[in-house]
């Protein structure tokens, strides 16, 4: 691994980081922020997956999250949201949706994404293995947030994983990615025709079909233009209700889609994570 940047901050340090990804096959960016902490202390960590058209540097310059971390003693973590490089894939018509941004945090299984697109295997398995042998952090106190397409991702990675995050929070998600066309062309393209595989990446269909977890938190802007066409919330809130899933679910009404929202609402998300990481 290279840190290719540091830089201090609210007492703690700000790094970017740069390592050959073995699941992509790529070179992968990162940044990592470490608040300040006693030599030899290790820390809980929040994993910030980054919505369509994203890196790593959307949430890391925007995202307002350095002072509450600090505060809070947590270590963040964002990741870019796919792989990169001249050998890997992009939507032929360059659209921002499919292809290089926009990797839906699954692994690809067809022609030509297969071969790169294995970003559930990169997030779940391979990152943190990474941060882990370079930075304070305690494997048994983790937590995973996402923005947007980022949203999906940590909510159906969350729902996957229960026993290794502790709590689980978005930002106007994509809570049905199998009912919206933002996802019902991505999965047609990564994964192939409609099937099994799709539900295990839609969180309503994996709580449809029996996943759980103690609790969510999803902030939502009520002036979000993809609100009633691509985010769907009151679908997630319907499955909620049926499993017993206790969901807080808060519209902020003018709000949109971008930084400006997530920075509002991410001391308080931070917040609620750490009243959950012990």
């Amino acid at each position: 691994m290279q840190i290719v940047s540091s830089e201090r901050a609210h007492g703690g340090t700000q790094h970017v980081c740069r390592h050959a990804a073995s699941s992509t096959g790529t070179d992968m960016v990162f940044s990592v922020f470490v608040p300040p902490h006693a030599q030899g202390e290790t820390l809980p960590v929040v994993w910030f997956l980054s919505g369509l058209s994203c890196t790593h540097a959307n949430v890391t310059e925007k995202g307002e999250y350095r002072r509450a971390c600090a505060e809070l003693g947590l270590v963040f973590v964002a990741p870019d949201t796919s792989p990169r490089g001249a050998a890997v894939p992009d939507d032929p018509d360059g659209a921002f949706d499919l292809g290089l941004g926009a990797g839906f945090y699954l692994d690809a299984t067809r022609a030509p994404f297969a071969t790169h697109y294995k970003m559930r295997r990169y997030v779940v398995d391979e990152l943190p293995g990474v941060v882990a042998a370079d930075f304070p952090i305690d494997p048994s106190r983790q937590s995973i947030m996402g923005h947007s397409m980022g949203g999906h991702g940590a909510l159906t990675i969350g729902l996957s994983y229960p026993e290794r995050f502790r709590a689980v929070s978005a930002f106007a998600p994509i809570t049905a990615p199998t009912q919206v066309p933002w996802g019902r062309k991505a999965f047609d393209a990564y994964l192939g025709p409609e099937g099994p595989a799709w539900r295990a990446h839609d969180a309503v269909a994996l709580i449809e079909d029996g996943r759980r977890l103690p609790a969510l938190l999803v902030d939502q802007g009520g002036a979000d233009p993809f609100l009633d066409q691509q985010l769907k919330p009151e679908l997630l809130r319907q499955a909620c209700d049926a499993a017993g899933i206790p969901l807080d679910l808060r519209l902020h009404p003018g709000y949109a889609h971008g930084y400006g929202f997530v920075s509002t609402f991410m001391a308080g998300q931070l917040a609620w994570h750490r009243s959950r990481l012990g």
